[in-house]
């Protein structure tokens, strides 16, 4: 008989249940591993037993409902509001407070809050015609999307090669009577260092101007690690000037994803994020963020992560992933060749290499090919490139096994010398604009790198030593169409 299934999203006929899940299961076994410690990247693993379970339960229990109307819904609107309130209680707002009247927002994720925090900002500034946002250039791309998105100019200031901080005085330089949001980071993702976000929130009020801390990464960890004695400087509510707050909840919180938070110190700065429109014969639509139709599934989800691990239960995850840190550290400062870029603060361990002949982008390879992934970080601006940790509690039982990997994968990448391109493919890199760009060329550059239609070269440091040698706009318009080989509808 003609299997009529077929092997597309949109069979002839239906595939039973099981032979479907065997298919997802089938797929998935081509993914990196999200929990067991060894992704260093994406996904956070708490390494607790039965919270998987649990979050599955809850998120199937609200699966179906919808965030459009919370008085159609009134369970989402409570846990909603619960998040809200734990969020906002962990960074310094709350009854009894400096900050008693923060409101927010529960978002599908990081990027949305920080588009949303833009958004706010902008439309309250309605008698600006080209509105401006001062970011340090280690904020997350985020900002630059949303200004994008938004129509903000976007205007970065450098960071210090060595504490990887803005200075203060930059950023007051950079405040003009057109911008309507200064940020800071609690900590930068690309290097785990909290900005002097006490100093920046003082010339940001001194100026008129909202402040706006990205915690997206740091803001459930940093209070923890405060607790348990590190000198986590202060960055939330409890400082003047700062105006919103933007938490991950599916990053060390440990929801599955998505879900963020962003507040607001007060209803009135939060007012101009909502969304209402009531010029059409259907519904009146008000959203308090950007998208109409929500899944209850998330929310749910995380609403249950967080009753269910409570305050012991995070201060035990920080304290475990505090030590993964420092012994992951130590495995880098004895490997000859490789440092730390910074000194780890948070829950973020990055380092480079000071040896010619010590290849980063190889190493990565390297430890990818032992079962360790890790996120590399190109030259910019200065600063050399670096690879990137992640950790998350899960990590822990790990760290004994990382130390010799690495320097197992770092004598492998000195043996195998630095990624060496034609000496005419480093030419047209440094001297292509992105318009120059033509189908032909970019299929001839992806072959030669082995990037072909929906699939990816097991070994991608060639690959990153070609968008390392371009330009920043060439090296965007590249990643726009490489993963756009990538993604290609299967028939």
């Amino acid at each position: 008989m003609t299997d009529t299934a077929g092997t597309g999203a949109l069979p002839v006929e239906g595939v039973p249940a099981a032979r479907v899940l065997d298919e997802i299961r089938a797929l998935r076994a081509a993914d990196r591993p999200t929990h067991g410690g060894r992704l260093f990247a994406y996904v956070y693993d708490p390494g607790v037993a039965g919270l998987d379970e649990l979050a599955q339960a809850a998120h199937a229990e609200s699966a179906h409902v919808n965030g459009l109307d919370p008085t159609a819904f009134p369970s989402l609107l409570a846990m909603e509001n619960a998040l809200v309130g734990a969020a906002a209680r962990l960074l310094g707002g709350g009854p009894g407070t400096s900050a008693p009247d923060v409101v927010g927002s529960v978002t599908s994720g990081g990027t949305e809050s920080l588009i949303l925090a833009v958004k706010a900002a902008r439309d309250a500034r309605p008698d600006l015609t080209e509105p401006r946002i001062v970011v340090p250039v280690s904020g997350h791309a985020a900002f630059a999307k949303a200004a994008h998105y938004l129509r903000v100019a976007l205007d970065p200031v450098p960071v210090d090669p060595v504490t990887l901080r803005p200075a203060v005085a930059d950023v007051a330089a950079a405040i003009r009577p057109e911008t309507v949001l200064v940020v800071a980071s609690a900590p930068s993702y690309a290097h785990g260092v909290v900005d002097p976000v006490a100093e920046i929130a003082a010339v940001a009020a001194a100026a008129g101007v909202r402040c706006h801390v990205d915690a997206c990464f740091g803001g459930w960890t940093l209070p923890w690690l405060r607790r348990l004695g590190a000198p986590v400087p202060p960055f939330d509510f409890t400082v003047p000037g700062v105006t919103s707050i933007s938490v991950d909840l599916h990053k060390y919180a440990y929801a599955p994803k998505g879900v963020s938070v962003l507040l607001h110190r007060d209803a009135g700065l939060r007012a101009p994020q909502f969304f209402a429109y009531a010029d059409w014969p259907g519904y009146t639509m008000v959203n308090p963020v950007i998208a109409s139709t929500r899944s209850g599934g998330p929310i749910a989800a995380a609403y249950a992560t967080l009753r269910h691990l409570g305050e012991d239960g995070y201060l035990r995850l920080a304290e475990v992933t505090r030590d993964a840190v420092a012994g992951l550290a130590d495995a880098v400062r004895v490997v000859d060749g490789l440092r730390l870029l910074a000194e780890p603060e948070s829950t973020v361990v990055c380092f480079t290499a000071d040896d010619p002949e010590l290849d980063l982008f190889v190493l990565v390879d390297e430890l990818t090919a032992r079962g360790w992934h890790t996120q590399p970080q190109l030259a910019y601006a200065g600063l050399p490139a670096s690879v990137h940790l992640t950790v998350t509690a899960a990590v822990a039982p790990r760290v004994a096994e990382f130390g010799p990997a690495l320097a197992e994968a770092a004598a492998a990448a000195r043996a195998a010398g630095p990624v060496v391109l034609p000496p005419e493919l480093l030419a047209l890199a440094g001297s292509l604009t992105p318009e120059a760009l033509t189908p032909d060329l970019i299929a001839g550059l992806a072959a030669g790198l082995g990037l072909g239609a929906g699939a990816a070269p097991d070994r991608m440091a060639a690959v990153n030593t070609l968008l390392q040698a371009a330009p920043v706009r060439l090296r965007e318009r590249l990643l726009v169409e490489f993963v756009g080989l990538l993604q290609r509808p299967t028939w």
